[in-house]
């Protein structure tokens, strides 16, 4: 399960053609991967956090850390933040992208996420 679907970034990158639904797929997926790379999250949590609810009350374990209900909320909406911020990055610069560029702009939108290493 995903973080944002098609329509979702269709509607964000104010694309109305489905001429560009295949683009926009391959978009998603890569800023996906990226947002979880930059937030330093395995593929298991990444599936834990997209999948988690409002209506959810159980306590979710990110990292050995449990987290409440509004600290999972709070850390999803970080994360579509940040897919959000690298797809219309990436779809808007397709051609030109300065991928260093993105990747610190990401670090910094996902600081408070993002497991510090030591």
């Amino acid at each position: 399960m995903s973080l944002i679907n098609i329509e979702e970034a269709k509607l964000y990158l104010r694309v109305d053609s489905p001429m560009e639904n295949d683009l926009i797929g391959s978009l998603l997926l890569t800023a996906e991967k990226l947002t979880a790379d930059v937030a330093r999250l395995t593929a298991s949590e990444w599936e834990e956090l997209s999948e988690y609810t409002a209506d959810n009350q159980n306590l979710l374990t990110i990292r050995q850390e449990v987290k409440s209900r509004d600290e999972a909320l709070q850390m999803k909406e970080l994360l579509r933040v940040g897919v959000l911020y690298a797809l219309g990055y990436l779809y808007e610069h397709r051609e030109e992208a300065d991928h260093h560029d993105l990747v610190m702009t990401m670090r910094n939108l996902l600081f408070a996420v993002r497991e510090g290493v030591f």
